[in-house]
């Protein structure tokens, strides 16, 4: 069997790994009665619908000319698959640990696992909140398909790259349980979600852009909206923060793997 044929193979082995995974979590979670799977869409659907509501109502139908359920919805949903995934990655080693005793199973299965979950999630709220605003008339068809999609990845990208680091650092410290909950907090000013840059300061732009949630967020915001704002971004800034994340969290699930002990 030649080199590519052994990849190839331990490629597809692991695509069926981590399907099996996710089915397992999805069955776990959800369970098989009510409307189980769907819970994925349905959870931040309703953030996204109630928190759109409350600012429709309190600040008015548009602010700087954009529709503000739409500009709402269309930045809480990415901030629910941040959130939720960061916190499905607590101590998600330990609890998986029986699993390793299948040879095929690594420990970066269940990262995978649990993103893809959040991530296939996020997409079917944004796609089902967005046909059914589009069709109450608060959602517009997206101006630039490839910068909306292109921000989603990028967006999706960073998430995936910290969760590789919070997976193993739960491990080796009980108080990063605690403390996340308040770190996804006082990140939201950092994620994009609430305004664009082009509405802040020339002082409080040139800060949030070292953020890549917010460079990833304008993309995502100039593809849906087009020219009706004013993006900054820089793609280099999200690809280069969520490899170096990356680099970072590979060595810290090697160093986890050799001192988990498996039960």
């Amino acid at each position: 069997m030649t080199g590519i044929s052994q990849l190839r193979r331990g490629w597809q082995i692991q695509q069926r790994v981590i399907v099996a995974l996710i089915v397992r979590e999805l069955l776990t979670r959800f369970g098989r009665e009510n409307i189980g799977f769907l819970w994925m869409m349905a959870e931040p659907l309703l953030f996204a619908g109630l928190v759109g509501t409350l600012y429709n109502y309190t600040i008015g139908t548009s602010e700087h000319g954009i529709g503000v359920v739409a500009f709402i919805a269309s930045g809480y949903i990415p901030l629910t698959v941040l959130r939720n995934s960061f916190g499905r990655c607590i101590h998600i080693f330990a609890a998986n640990s029986a699993l390793l005793y299948h040879r095929q199973v690594k420990i970066l299965d269940f990262v995978v696992a649990r993103f893809a979950i959040e991530m296939i999630g996020g997409m079917m709220a944004y796609l089902f909140i967005g046909i059914l605003l589009y069709n109450l008339g608060l959602f517009p068809l997206p101006s630039h398909l490839g910068f909306l999609l292109g921000g989603w990845a990028l967006y999706m990208m960073f998430i995936f790259s910290v969760c590789l680091i919070i997976a193993p650092l739960s491990e080796m410290s009980e108080a990063l349980e605690k403390l996340m909950p308040v770190t996804v907090y006082v990140a939201i000013p950092f994620s994009g979600t609430f305004n664009m840059a082009s509405w802040l300061s020339p002082t409080a732009r040139e800060v949030v852009l070292y953020s890549p949630m917010v460079n990833a967020m304008e993309m995502m915001r100039y593809g849906l909206f087009g020219g009706s704002v004013r993006p900054y971004y820089n793609v280099w800034n999200p690809v280069g923060v969520s490899m170096g994340l990356a680099v970072v969290g590979f060595a810290l699930i090697n160093h986890v793997r050799r001192i988990l002990t498996v039960e």
